[in-house]
């Protein structure tokens, strides 16, 4: 048994499958060295230019401080000692309205490119009665201090802010850094008079910002109703965070979308007056880093974001692909053995992993190329190489034209239909096993009428083998003679009496 051709044959392409599978691997490890190098890239330019942004407010806040005596200790040793409680008095809007486009701008370190964005937004916010900024005291003969209320808006990288300009009913502000606020200290803040403390009427400010960032934006719905329409001239978003968009529009040339949110349906404001942190996927805004597990912390507050996702990334793309390489040479070597079992033929395992080492080049090939070319034209030139010399190397392995051809052939079917499936998200499975299914159905047609068995006959036990002439004398044996063809013939002899 060990002995026959189809059990050598079958251990040889087996070891020549596992050699393969280790330069799949080999290829797989440099393909996600060049996703490593890419994510240092995306965080390169995000420490040089701006990371990932929010946007939380326009909210007003005021620092106040009460103070009271309290006298301690007896007889002379009585004395008076204040004590004080500092607390933050806010105003949320009741009305925010925010209306925003979003340019991209590619930003590249050597051969890795990020995607950036340059957002410029309308906000609109308005308020009603402004009696949440006085303070209340809480203890008797207390003195109570408040600084000057202060509108602020927080951002995710205060290092992205271009422009601003703030306009309080017909009245321009001048903007200063940071906002004062002791959790969202990035962003701007501009400091009204006293006179709005206690404002009945409410208060109208229009904010007019141009704000840069990396690869993601995120909104906290503020309002008592948050209104926002966002629109941008790139075809891959990805909403995520708490809440999806109410109406949403994506076209080749760009997308437009829409939340509508009551402050019955977030504890966002809540949440901000609480000082929670703002996180969105898991990314903690304020300590940039992403708490253990990846998941969002409960006490994170409520928000929703649009990553400007690039679903053609040539490394992400090369990865999925080489994942399929398993496939690609379990079935060019179905397709090869075909050919052998139906023509006769013979192919040495020698030809079976250089064919196998082809296919693995395919990969190699397609990752060094998407580094310099667009990954279409990456796809297509490592393909033609490779079913060229597929195509040309089989006419010989086969011992004709008429054979290599169809061999190359149904290689490339196989990078069509590779290619297909990259492109494609939500189906890629379920065409991917039509495809598989198909290709078992059409190797179980085309050897429907092969005898298995018959292969295997050379392992049953052999007969006896009979001597072959060999053409010399043989010696001569007393009681035997010897014919012309060296084979003996036993002559009986008479006992002797």
């Amino acid at each position: 048994m060990f002995k026959h051709p189809l059990f050598t044959k079958l251990v040889a392409l087996a070891a020549i499958t596992v050699l393969l599978l280790i330069g799949l691997g080999m290829i797989e490890d440099v393909v996600r060295d060049r996703l490593r190098y890419r994510s240092l890239t995306a965080q390169s330019v995000a420490d040089s230019l701006a990371g990932p942004q929010t946007l939380m407010g326009p909210m007003i806040h005021s620092a106040c401080v009460e103070s009271w005596d309290v006298e301690t200790g007896k007889g002379d040793e009585r004395r008076m000692v204040e004590q004080r409680r500092e607390f933050l008095l806010t105003a949320m809007p009741e009305q925010l309205k925010l209306t925003s486009g979003a340019a991209m701008e590619e930003r590249s370190r050597g051969l890795h490119k990020v995607n950036t964005f340059n957002l410029k937004a309308h906000i609109t916010a308005q308020w009603g009665s402004l009696a949440s900024l006085q303070p209340q005291s809480t203890m008797k003969n207390s003195r109570m201090h408040c600084g000057a209320p202060i509108v602020m808006m927080a951002v995710g990288d205060a290092r992205g802010i271009r422009t601003a300009q703030l306009t309080l009913g017909e009245q321009a502000l001048p903007l200063k850094p940071g906002t004062f606020h002791p959790t969202y200290s990035r962003g701007l803040h501009a400091a009204l008079p006293e006179s709005v403390r206690g404002k009945a009427d409410g208060l109208t400010a229009t904010l007019d910002l141009e704000l840069v960032g990396t690869e993601r934006i995120s909104i906290v719905p503020l309002g008592g109703n948050t209104e926002v329409l966002m629109t941008s001239s790139w075809p891959h978003p990805s909403f995520a965070g708490r809440f999806l968009p109410s109406e949403r529009e994506v076209k080749p040339d760009g997308f437009s979308a829409q939340w509508r949110l009551s402050s019955l349906a977030t504890t966002a404001q809540a949440d901000i007056a609480g000082g929670s942190r703002i996180c969105v996927g898991g990314y903690d805004e304020n300590a940039h880093e992403y708490p253990p597990g990846g998941t969002t912390p409960r006490d994170c507050a409520d928000s929703f974001s649009v990553a400007f996702v690039d679903p053609v990334n040539p490394y992400t793309l090369s990865d999925r692909a080489t994942k399929y390489g398993v496939l690609f040479i379990a079935l060019t070597f179905v397709a090869v053995g075909l050919f052998e079992l139906m023509k006769k033929l013979r192919v040495h395992h020698v030809q079976y992993l250089l064919v196998g080492s082809a296919l693995c080049s395919f990969f190699l090939l397609l990752v060094s190329l998407s580094e310099h070319l667009p990954f279409g034209a990456s796809y297509a030139a490592a393909a033609t190489a490779c079913v060229l010399l597929l195509g040309y190397y089989a006419s010989h392995m086969l011992g004709s034209l008429a054979r290599g051809i169809p061999l190359g052939a149904g290689v490339a079917l196989l990078y069509g239909l590779l290619y297909v499936l990259l492109q494609l998200e939500q189906t890629a499975l379920v065409v991917g096993a039509i495809a598989l299914f198909l290709v078992l159905t059409a190797v179980m047609v085309l050897t429907r009428k092969v005898n298995w068995y018959g292969l295997t006959q050379g392992m049953a036990p052999q007969t006896p083998h009979t001597p072959k002439a060999t053409g010399f004398p043989l010696p001569a044996v007393p009681g035997h003679t010897t014919n012309a063809t060296n084979t003996t013939t036993h002559t009986p002899t008479k006992e002797s009496p």
